[in-house]
């Protein structure tokens, strides 16, 4: 940022400057987030009221600090120190508005303090919002940088999520078989997604330990199916029935081991493989990213072979589609050429053969990428790096679980990233969380779920 002041002695009566800001959500969560002030009337979505509708009302200090950006940066501007400041609240702002911030120097003294009017009105109607006015001391030294940055600030919300759950919302809720709902967190993931109507949850386990549960956490049971049932096994053995039954069209993991849920469904007789094999996507809403963010396979397939990341890639184009997005496909490995010794860059380069031939179908794939140009488009074009994927990149195939798993838990840990985990590959959608999942996590994996069964009973109807 070029910053540049004006002197106490450059200062004249009547000398204005302003600056204009459209105020966003963001703004109300980094304002609340610094300032402490959690008031609902300022944060979005939240009815603070009691009328049925978000306010979004603009803090007033928030708008009165946007004096102190003009004193700061532009009039007189660096080396700039506020004195005194009188402040009158004449209207709201709210989330969407764009507002002007002017200020006009009215007064100066020889102790080196400078008077400025201050107003702040609303582009658009004009409407006066906030003005008072200002005293402070003046920069005797000239100041001219251009080198002046601050750390940028990511807010920590999950946008791509909400929307996805209010596209869930819009739908009949899924009935879902819960395989042993059991402990809180598992038995709380399935009633919230049955409070949002996203789910028809059916709980498959012992029918004392699920009530229990639910006694624990004060929570009702009633008009909620309970199929008693003891053990893991024959629990998920039970949603493989449903859903071959057609009571059931997802299946979710509660409280029992991967391995025991998933067993019964590759079971060729009794299973619910459809041909390809069964793989698992992260689907990561990241902060500061465009759109969600694929990670695959993190969860299933240790070590997979070609065969096995085509339908790693494939499962995961038809779920990228399924929930309406372009399907962009990385392939990664640790470089961005194919090396023979590096069998993850030979195979990547298959791949994206293979997409271009039409062997795997509904999307772009292309590889080998190393992570910066697959996700970053300054690092892809720096590698001479051209297509649709390469740095925009938002299915991230990678080598192994091992890559795999520690790219999703770095996203979450260090990103501040919230994931939805499923298993593709099988007649219906599988519902996969870990324990230490949020029970945002959990619902949007619910949303994702829906939003992908919808999609594929549409296409089979066509």
């Amino acid at each position: 940022m070029h910053l540049v002041n004006r002197t106490f002695a450059e200062l004249r009566i009547g000398d204005t400057a302003e600056i204009r800001r459209l105020i966003t959500p963001d703004d109300l969560y980094s304002f609340a987030a610094v300032s402490g002030n959690f008031n609902p009337m300022h944060l979005p979505d939240h009815d603070g009221d009691g009328d049925g509708r978000a306010d979004n009302v603009a803090p007033g200090m928030f708008l009165a600090s946007l004096f102190s950006a003009v004193l700061g940066t532009r009039l007189p501007g660096p080396g700039t120190l506020y004195r005194h400041q009188t402040l009158a609240f004449h209207d709201r702002a709210h989330a969407g508005d764009e507002v002007i911030c002017r200020v006009e120097v009215t007064d100066k003294t020889a102790d080196g303090s400078v008077t400025l009017s201050t107003r702040l009105h609303r582009i658009g109607d004009d409407a006066l919002l906030l003005d008072g006015a200002a005293v402070v001391t003046a920069p005797q030294r000239k100041f001219e940088r251009n080198d002046i940055e601050v750390p940028g600030l990511i807010v920590e919300r999950h946008r791509h999520f909400d929307a996805l759950i209010d596209r869930a919302r819009a739908l009949p809720a899924i009935p879902t078989a819960v395989v042993c709902p059991d402990d809180e967190n598992a038995l709380g993931g399935a009633l919230r997604a049955a409070e949002e109507s996203i789910i028809t949850p059916i709980l498959i386990g012992r029918a004392d330990a699920i009530r229990a549960t639910a006694a624990a956490m004060g929570e009702t049971l009633e008009g909620i199916e309970i199929v008693d049932i003891a053990g893991d096994a024959e629990a998920a053995a039970e949603a493989c029935r449903l859903v071959h039954a057609g009571r059931a069209a997802a299946v979710m993991k509660g409280h029992l081991h991967t391995d025991d849920l998933l067993r019964p469904m590759l079971d060729k007789a009794t299973g619910l493989r459809i041909g390809r094999r069964l793989t698992h996507v992260f689907v990561m809403d990241v902060p500061g990213r465009p759109e969600p963010v694929f990670v695959t396979d993190a969860a299933i397939n240790i070590a997979p072979d070609l065969e096995t990341k085509m339908d790693i890639v494939q499962n995961a184009i038809d779920l990228a589609t399924g929930i309406g997005m372009e399907a962009r496909v990385g392939v990664l490995s640790a470089v961005e050429t194919v090396n023979p010794a590096i069998q993850s860059s030979i195979d990547a380069a298959l791949l994206s053969k293979m997409a271009e031939r039409g062997q795997i179908t509904g999307g772009a794939v292309d590889g080998p990428l190393a992570m910066d140009n697959a996700v970053d488009i300054g690092a892809a074009r720096t590698k001479g790096l051209r297509g649709n994927v390469a740095g925009r990149a938002n299915i991230l195939v990678v080598p192994g679980i091992d890559a795999g798993n520690m790219l999703a838990k770095q996203l979450s840990f260090i990103s501040h990233a919230e994931g939805a985990g499923l298993v593709l590959g099988a007649k219906v959608p599988v519902i996969l969380n870990s324990r230490s999942d949020s029970a945002a996590s959990r619902l949007a994996s619910c949303a994702i779920a829906a939003l992908h069964d919808a999609h594929r009973a549409a296409e089979a109807k066509r």
